[in-house]
């Protein structure tokens, strides 16, 4: 009996591991290229791209390159919005649009896109409007001196489409490569 079940054990777990291998290769028979977190992937890199594009959108506006919008908020394309927007579609690409993980995914993505788009670019707008004001005080005041807040914050709603467009980009090119 001893030898049955060792025999048992050893034949599952050889199978054990060549469903493992066998998951970790594609149907060419070579090793996947990505990790198998399709959609935290599809975020990421998503919003990298977003950052590394304002470099050009505020090159075109501005005329001159500002290395810090690639660490800054606010900008054309919006980086929250391409982040939970690829996060959001892969995962109803990865694991179907009926469970509960793309629900919660959906719902942050609203959420996200709306403050950047309200809360957060009335905000921009706001400190805008204060540093007008302490800059027009006189010199002596006590309030004169204080570093301007950062203005750009919030997003318009083209910036929040664009950058929940390239999302979706992102997260179906990705979905393609996989």
């Amino acid at each position: 009996m001893t030898g049955r079940g060792t025999t048992t054990t050893a034949t599952t777990t050889a199978t054990t591991v060549d469903v493992l291998l066998a998951s970790t290769a594609t149907t060419s028979g070579s090793v996947m290229m990505l990790p198998p977190n399709l959609p935290l992937l599809s975020s990421l890199l998503a919003v990298a791209l977003a950052q590394f594009l304002k470099l050009f959108t505020s090159w075109y506006k501005e005329k001159r390159f500002d290395s810090k919008r690639m660490l800054g908020s606010g900008g054309m394309p919006s980086s929250h919005s391409a982040g939970v927007s690829a996060l959001a579609v892969a995962i109803g690409l990865h694991e179907g649009t009926g469970g509960s993980a793309f629900a919660l995914a959906v719902v942050m993505a609203c959420v996200v896109m709306y403050d950047a788009s309200g809360v957060r670019l009335h905000a921009g707008r706001q400190a805008q409007l204060l540093n007008q004001i302490v800059c027009e005080l006189p010199p002596n005041h006590p309030v004169s001196n204080i570093k301007p807040l950062r203005d750009s914050l919030g997003h318009t709603p083209v910036q929040v489409a664009a950058g929940a467009v390239l999302g979706c980009l992102v997260a179906y090119s990705m979905k393609l490569y996989e």
